[in-house]
């Protein structure tokens, strides 16, 4: 069986030593039970890739003081810097999360995955992130930002790699964990996990089932979760995995609001009748075989069967959704249903050779996939309240979009010696996508196609990166790497009445670029420290050509990015005293970002000024106190003003879909109290001044409108293990 050990704990004191091993273990991360940091820099190669040379995070679930409960990302994501968080949906479901002045629409710039895999809607033409696994279900998360194009291709924000687990740390035949969990709002959590290892045969599942009514009005939501994976070990070098996921998920859509509607109450809802429903599925065959100590090879064939459905009201806020004096009836409401076919095979090879006395790797991989969409938009339902996809007559538009792709890319780490080492990496895509269908139906009722539009293109990408180590356990680090972003399912999805899509069009394509250093000082001290530049090309969009009375959906300029990615982590306890009992971590993340449209941007209106939802800046910190069984923790958010428009419109406008977005800032505490070695206690209060803030405004669904985060509420889990 492949195996990774990330980190081992030394047993003989209480200092926390990293080994970084090269040998072929079990893929699990073995944390220390004395090291309650929750994150660590991801080492050199792990499993089959290469991490040297980029910047990166791990985030270890187990450590992180909040609520992971509700996927609080601003408290699992804060010590990596520069993360932009859409807080708009109380359930947690949704994630959306983006950084360098990327916009966080349900993490559609990062290659979202889980366990190495594809989770997204389609990666390709309709990245956005639908179904996001629970963390009490997360082992570890990887966070590799631009550079993980290399090795999974797109986007520009890099990659994020949820790891499940597994069970691969547990010895015995049978072993049982549960957390219950109640919080504010009607708030109930249920999580149960089984796993167990017998012989050749490694086993885990879990089933998670959440509900609450949401801190806004009309906000019920429910989410059902399962996971299912066992390994088979056939001898020392081949193993077979196979796993499965099924989540469901239905959510109350409270709408957005007007600004002054805000001010007055942020619980209140002008939409009780939008509802939304996600279904996902993901079966997964994985093969792991290690042909000896140094080589090491796998593959894994994945699919995602995935249903989306949303029925309601998304006119202006300004509307009222209310029962017709003449009817005694609601209006009928607007239904929408995609349908996501997809299935991919990934294989990756890695080898240790040595030139010389120096251990060099060669890492390399292939990917083929074929996804598929059916959009069913514009339908008209009923005129109930609750959730209903009955509709009424035909669905006006039905398209079907299609991508396929195929990838092979390699990457070398070169150890010129025992301090510098060099990774050179390449790629080569090919993707094709294609829309057909019908559009809408004219007045006479004669359907209207869409243009029947095919792009196939290949290309390569190409990547450098410098690690240079210090003797005391520091280094720099640079990497220049390009990424793309692949021309969308909605710029192909144009209307022959009244825009056109030009035969030219080309992805967005360019670069990111970091310079750092990093590292760990003994057992006190951890920091990463880095400026990055990104260039954003071939930014896609519409523009209405003088003398036309047409759109074009053409490629419109480029915006640049540039700031400061900082973290710092200190335990001066440890500092003064290696052995020390008593635990106190402080920490501080922060990024500077300045996103900017081109000022030779084909739309004169938006030349030069700021990218929309970038907040210059973003600061996370933080402090955990501990003593013997006992951890608290107390964390502060600040996020910048941010436009929610390329316009830069400041004073929001009559529907609140356009206006600044405030900075805010937030207080979150937590404590978990360890009883026994199998029982454990954790609350924690959120937003804890109960301020009222927002992270976005929204132009169509969920809102549209202004979308409230949540106010104050709190949580508490009895978790124990059998």
């Amino acid at each position: 069986m492949l195996v990774s050990v990330l980190f081992l704990k030394a047993q003989n004191n209480n200092a926390d030593t990293f080994l970084i091993q090269s040998k072929n273990l079990s893929n699990i991360t073995i944390v220390g039970n004395n090291n309650r940091s929750d994150i660590q820099q991801i080492p050199d190669v792990v499993g089959t890739s290469i991490y040297a040379g980029k910047k990166n995070s791990l985030i270890v679930l187990k450590n992180v003081q909040g609520n992971i409960v509700n996927n609080t990302m601003r408290q699992v994501l804060a010590k990596v810097p520069g993360i932009h968080i859409w807080e708009s949906d109380p359930s947690g479901i949704q994630i959306g999360i983006a950084a360098r002045g990327l916009s966080p629409n349900r993490s559609w710039e990062f290659n979202i995955r889980q366990n190495g895999y594809d989770i997204a809607a389609d990666p390709f033409g309709y990245p956005e992130a639908y179904y996001n696994p629970q963390m009490q279900s997360v082992q570890r998360i990887e966070i590799i930002r631009g550079q993980g194009s290399l090795q999974y291709g797109p986007q520009f924000g890099g990659l994020i790699n949820y790891i499940l687990k597994d069970g691969a740390s547990i010895s015995k035949p049978f072993e049982f964990e549960t957390e219950q969990t109640l919080g504010s709002n009607a708030l109930f959590n249920s999580f149960n996990s089984i796993g167990g290892k017998k012989n050749k045969i490694n086993y885990y599942a879990f089933i998670n089932h959440r509900q609450g009514n949401g801190w806004r009005e009309n906000s019920q939501f429910y989410s059902d979760a399962a996971f299912a994976t066992i390994t088979i070990a056939k001898n020392k070098k081949l193993s077979i995995v196979s796993e499965i996921t099924h989540s469901h998920m239905r959510s109350q859509q409270p709408g957005g609001l007007t600004d002054s509607a805000f001010i007055q109450n942020a619980k209140q809802s002008a939409r009780g009748r939008n509802w939304f429903d996600i279904t996902w599925i993901n079966p997964v065959v994985s093969i792991l075989y290690n042909f000896n100590e140094t080589t090491r090879f796998n593959t894994k064939l994945f699919a995602t069967i995935g249903d989306r459905n949303s029925v309601g009201n998304t006119s202006s806020i300004l509307i009222k959704d209310s029962i017709n004096a003449q009817t005694l009836k609601y209006e009928n409401r607007i239904l929408n249903a995609d349908k996501y076919r997809n299935i991919g095979l990934e294989s990756r090879f890695i080898t240790n050779y040595f030139i010389g006395n120096i251990k060099n790797t060669f890492s390399s991989g292939i990917r083929l996939y074929a996804g598929n969409t059916n959009r069913l938009s514009k339908g008209v339902g009923t005129t109930g309240s609750n959730f209903d996809m009955t509709l009424i007559g035909q669905y006006p538009q039905d398209i079907n979009f299609e991508s396929k792709n195929a990838a092979v890319f390699f990457e070398q780490l070169f150890q010129v010696n025992n301090s510098l080492s060099i990774i050179p990496g390449a790629r080569y895509e090919w993707i094709a996508g294609k829309a057909s269908g019908r559009n809408s139906f004219s007045a006479s009722g004669n359907p209207i196609m869409l243009q029947n539009v095919t792009k196939s293109r290949g290309f390569f990408l190409l990547g450098m990166g410098i690690e240079y180590r210090i003797k005391n356990g520091t280094e720099f680090y640079t990497n220049l790497s390009e990424a793309y972003r692949p021309i969308q399912f909605a710029n192909l999805q144009a209307p022959p009445t009244t825009d056109i899509i030009d035969p030219n069009l080309n992805d967005a394509k360019g670069y990111n670029f970091d310079l750092g250093y990093r590292g760990k000082l003994k057992n006190y001290l951890q920091f990463d420290v880095s400026g990055y530049y990104l260039k954003y090309k071939n930014r896609i969009g519409a523009i209405t050509e003088p003398g036309t009375s047409y759109r074009l959906i053409t490629n419109v300029g480029e915006s640049i990015s540039k700031g400061l990615e900082c973290f710092i982590e200190i335990n001066p306890l440890k500092w003064i005293r290696e052995n020390n009992n008593k635990l106190l971590l402080l920490f501080c993340s922060y990024s500077f970002t300045d996103a900017r449209y081109d000022k030779d941007f084909k739309d004169v209106t938006i030349r030069g000024k700021d990218i929309e939802n970038a907040p210059k800046n973003i600061l996370r910190t933080g402090v955990s106190f501990g003593y013997k069984s006992f951890l608290i923790t107390a964390q502060y958010n600040f996020v910048d003003n941010a436009f929610s428009d390329a316009n830069n419109t400041i004073i929001p406008i009559a529907n609140g879909q356009s206006g600044l977005i405030p900075s805010y800032n937030l207080i979150d505490l937590s404590a978990t109290y360890k009883v026994t070695d199998r029982l454990e206690i954790k609350t924690g209060v959120n937003n804890v001044l109960n301020k009222m803030y927002f992270t976005r405004r929204s132009s169509g669904y969920p809102g549209p409108g202004v979308l409230p985060a949540d106010g104050r509420n709190c949580f508490l889990t009895l978790a124990c293990r059998l």
